[in-house]
C-alpha cells in the first residue's frame, strides 16, 4: 500500500513537472506576446499594435499561449493519457482554457477598470496574479477532465 502511495505520488510530481515546463514556455509566449501586442519592442516609443485594447490583447496572447500549451500536454505531459477522439478532448480543452483566458483577462481588467493601474508594471503584476489562479485551474481540470487515462 505504501509502495501504491509513493508510486502514485511521484507519478503526480513528475506530471506537475512537466505541466509546469509547459506552462513556463507558455507563459513566455503569452506575456511575451501580450507586451509585444501592448507596450511594442523595447525602445519603442509609439508602443504596439494594441495598446489602445489591453483587455483584448490579453485575450489575443493568452489564447496564443494555449494552442501552444495543447500541443505540449497533449504529446508530452499527458501523452500516456490523451483521449483517442481528439476533437472531444481539444473541445474540453479550449473550455477549460477560455474560462483560464477569462481569468486572466478578468485580473487586467480589474486592474485597469477597478483599480486605475495603467503602468506596465501593474498590468503584468495583474496578469501573473491571473495566470497564476488560472494555472492551477487548468492543473486541476486537465488531470480530471481533459487528458484522462483511457
Amino acid at each position: 500500500m505504501a509502495l501504491r502511495v509513493r508510486d502514485a505520488v511521484r507519478g503526480v510530481w513528475r506530471e506537475a513537472a512537466k505541466f509546469g515546463a509547459i506552462g513556463a514556455l507558455a507563459f513566455v509566449v503569452d506575456n511575451g506576446g501580450y507586451n509585444l501586442l501592448v507596450f511594442g519592442l523595447p525602445g519603442g516609443a509609439e508602443g504596439g499594435v494594441m495598446r489602445a485594447d489591453p483587455v483584448p490583447a490579453s485575450v489575443v496572447a493568452t489564447s496564443a499561449a494555449a494552442l501552444f500549451s495543447w500541443a505540449g500536454n497533449r504529446y508530452w505531459t499527458y501523452r500516456h493519457r490523451h483521449r483517442e477522439n481528439m476533437t472531444q478532448e481539444l473541445t474540453l480543452f479550449l473550455f477549460v482554457n477560455a474560462v483560464g483566458v477569462a481569468i486572466t483577462a478578468g485580473t487586467v481588467f480589474a486592474s485597469r477598470h477597478l483599480l486605475g493601474l495603467e503602468s506596465m508594471a501593474s498590468d503584468n503584476a495583474a496578469r501573473v496574479f491571473g495566470w497564476v489562479l488560472a494555472t492551477l485551474f487548468r492543473f486541476v481540470t486537465y488531470r480530471r477532465y481533459v487528458f484522462v487515462a483511457p
